[in-house]
């Protein structure tokens, strides 16, 4: 692992408290995060919020590596079981996905991780920051919390190109035990 990564779960730990391994694993793996919820939590399903096509402004087409005005598919969901667990912003640069990819993500009832592996889609994630951040009022009616949110972004990287910029968030008082 990224000795930078360690390095920024340790200043979280100094500014939050310590974490829990279950938290430690969300904010740094590599693997699919539906599937270690589905573990932690039972099957879990997601709730839309905002599934729309926008042409990428200067900073999102640098941060994907695509050109300025390429179609993007901005998603935010709700990743939860009977409770909200995590709150996911996904960038996905549209001409990168095939059909049967593209269908899925916009019926928008199915994590990314899911339809990854849906599709056999072999990929890796590069993990490029995880923080602690202050709780927005949205998230405050989302979760029900004042805890401050734990947050990673990171790219899913397909072909060498990335595939879907995420950014997940979930309160520290969450995946506590």
């Amino acid at each position: 692992m990224d000795h930078s990564i360690l390095d920024e779960i340790k200043k979280i730990e100094k500014n939050v408290g310590k974490l829990s391994s279950a938290q430690k694993i969300l904010l740094t793996t590599d693997g699919s995060v539906t599937t270690i919820l589905d573990v932690l939590k039972g099957h879990v399903n997601i709730n839309t919020l905002v599934q729309e096509f926008i042409p990428a402004d200067r900073e999102t087409a640098q941060d994907l590596s695509i050109e300025e005005g390429d179609t993007v598919n901005y998603r935010v969901v709700v990743i939860k079981s009977e409770t909200p667990l995590i709150y996911a912003i996904s960038l996905v640069p549209i001409h990168r996905l095939n059909n049967d990819f593209k269908e899925d993500l916009i019926r928008a009832d199915i994590p990314i991780g899911r339809i990854l592996k849906k599709h056999n889609i072999e990929s890796r994630r590069e993990i490029k920051s995880v923080n602690v951040e202050d709780i927005s009022e949205e998230l405050k009616e989302i979760f029900q919390t004042d805890s401050p949110m734990l947050s990673r972004t990171y790219n899913i990287i397909h072909q060498d190109e990335i595939l879907i910029s995420l950014k997940e968030m979930f309160p520290y008082s969450l995946f506590r035990e």
